[in-house]
């Protein structure tokens, strides 16, 4: 009999299913369809100081007032959802569910449901990063970190990764491109100082204090994604920066000298020095032409 199981998302219940005692059933008729039957692992009931969090969960951090959430509604309706655990030598070890099993010790309970499961290490690693990135649970360097531990740990493919997580390589490959930045750079990501778009940005600099110095300045003066783009563009590209900027008071020397032009009637020219200073020039060409200039600047008598 084929049992089909639920609330788990498609990528989790997979992995689950791949641990399952799978039997075939003997076909009784010449044309009957062959189908697995798959062993049902029932609800039960352990005391909450026999179970432990498991070491290689990819979330390291909690949020407390999310926790305290979670402790008022278990006060309330109790756990809905089962911890999912598998039987160590003197405890149980959490496979999924470390945020519900903290949450149920700080309303106080004795005893939490839970499924006890048989899994491998490797399957029991992919449930827990599973079941945190469908819940949007880990910060970006968790969840790349937790890649990083998959490929290192079982030799996976970025591609293989992919497919058990339900994302594009391509995200993977983006995701893991984040433990390339610098320690403090990486800290302020987690605690959301900065976002994945700005920490994208940082690393396109190399250089591990002039990184960190930007991620500051990000921080100080509450730049967005696309400010903080043009600010490292600049920062990379200072010599192009500096053309920018003449140009800008290229033109503003021209709109100056247009309106004291326009002031005067008269031909003025601006003539600019490279240590700032100058001089403008007022073209007059006759005594009384001269004496109208005076007169629009307030100096005729």
């Amino acid at each position: 009999m084929a049992i089909k199981k639920g609330g788990l998302g498609k990528g989790l219940d997979s992995l689950i299913s791949m641990s399952d005692d799978m039997v075939l059933q003997e076909a009784k008729k010449e044309n009957q369809e062959t189908v697995k039957e798959v062993k049902v692992y029932e609800q039960q009931y352990l005391k909450i100081r026999e179970i432990e969090p498991n070491k290689n969960q990819p979330r390291k951090d909690f949020d407390e007032a999310s926790l305290e959430e979670l402790e008022q509604s278990i006060r309330q309706f109790g756990i809905i959802q089962p911890i999912l655990v598998q039987k160590k030598q003197d405890h149980y070890e959490i496979i999924a569910g470390e945020r519900r099993w903290r949450a149920a010790m700080l309303a106080g309970l004795k005893e939490v449901p839970v499924i006890i499961k048989e899994l491998t290490q490797q399957e029991s690693s992919e449930i827990a990063l599973i079941e945190n990135i469908q819940r949007e649970e880990l910060n970006p360097i968790e969840e790349a970190r937790a890649y990083q531990s998959l490929i290192e740990a079982y030799g996976l493919t970025q591609e293989e990764i992919a497919k058990r997580v339900g994302k594009a390589r391509a995200s993977i490959t983006n995701s893991m491109r984040l433990l390339k930045l610098a320690p403090k750079t990486q800290d302020m990501l987690t605690t959301g100082v900065i976002s994945t778009g700005h920490a994208k940005v940082l690393l396109m600099i190399e250089d591990t204090s002039l990184q960190e110095d930007v991620a500051h300045t990000i921080e100080e003066e509450s730049l967005s994604v696309r400010e903080t783009e043009k600010y490292v563009k600049n920062i990379l590209n200072p010599k192009k920066e500096k053309i920018k900027e003449k140009m800008e008071h290229e033109d503003l020397y021209k709109e100056i000298q247009a309106k004291l032009q326009q002031r005067m009637a008269t031909k003025v020219e601006m003539k600019r020095k490279n240590n700032q200073a100058g001089k403008i020039e007022i073209f007059y060409y006759s005594l009384e032409e001269l004496e109208r200039i005076l007169d629009s600047i307030g100096l005729s008598e």
